[in-house]
């Protein structure tokens, strides 16, 4: 048995699902029995099936003569660029700093190289996966 309180106009309602079939309801509200019919049907599972294909094993990809994408995580927008085209950058150095769900997001670099091309500026409104820098 569910039990859930509402305030409604002031008003305290303890509330008791007995019983739930279909889109027939039996509940108690303060005490009181109801039998509730819902306008819709009730869907039988309580949590949707996420369904995915086998995952793929990918080779790694070698940095000799690739330039390397840094995407955004999330979708946001740019506050700093935090290195210029040509400098030299480090697995882990900071990149950029980006504002997402209200938060301030550091991204570094996920790999060591020379920044060849930087394809964002402060204040840019980026979405997930966009190309933020590219590494060589």
């Amino acid at each position: 048995m569910k039990q859930y309180k509402f305030k409604v106009n002031g008003n305290k309602y303890a509330v008791d699902i007995v019983k739930a079939e279909d889109n027939t309801v039996e509940l108690e509200v303060n005490g009181t029995s109801y039998t509730v019919e819902l306008e819709r049907e009730v869907k039988t599972t309580k949590t949707p099936r996420i369904v995915r294909s086998p995952a793929k094993k990918a080779a790694a990809p070698s940095m000799a003569g690739k330039a390397k994408s840094v995407k955004a995580p999330l979708p946001g927008t740019i506050i700093s660029v935090d290195v210029k085209v040509g400098d030299t950058v480090k697995h882990g150095d900071k990149l950029l700093v980006m504002e997402a769900m209200k938060m301030e997001n550091t991204i570094n670099s996920d790999a060591s190289g020379e920044v060849k091309a930087i394809k964002v500026n402060a204040g840019d409104s980026v979405l997930q996966g966009d190309v933020l820098v590219e590494l060589g």
